[in-house]
């Protein structure tokens, strides 16, 4: 999936979701994302690399200016919670999927159910 940028607005689309870096907002399935700045910053690097596998310590050096230290797991977890958000409010589309021993790819796709995903089932479990 390639984005949709508008060179004079910075607009980046892709599929449901519309990320405007210039306002740190986002749009998913016609909805105002409400993101914490980590959540945002991370969106805008994914949704700037969309399409390629963003290495978990490239994530975090791009959107919050640091490197992992050993064992750290804060891009997994914000990753988790963008995840959960973005399908909600877009049921019916996955957008980040995980390269196990890679990273992260902003790749939005349809999923055959519009019912809860996966990924938000887990969250409201607890799990």
């Amino acid at each position: 999936m390639v984005a949709a940028a508008s060179p004079r607005s910075g607009v980046i689309t892709l599929g449901p979701l519309k990320v405007v870096p210039a306002d740190s907002m986002a749009y998913a399935g016609g909805r105002t994302l409400m993101l914490s700045r980590r959540e945002m910053h991370l969106l805008i690097e994914l949704a700037r690399h969309a399409g390629r596998i963003v290495e978990r310590d490239q994530l975090s050096r791009l959107a919050w200016g640091r490197r992992l230290r050993p064992g750290d797991r804060s891009v997994d977890v914000y990753v988790r919670k963008l995840r959960v958000k973005l399908e909600q409010a877009a049921p019916g589309w996955r957008f980040i999927h995980t390269h196990v021993g890679f990273g992260y790819r902003l790749a939005p796709e349809r999923i055959s159910s519009p019912a809860r995903s996966g990924a938000a089932d887990r969250f409201a479990q607890g799990v």
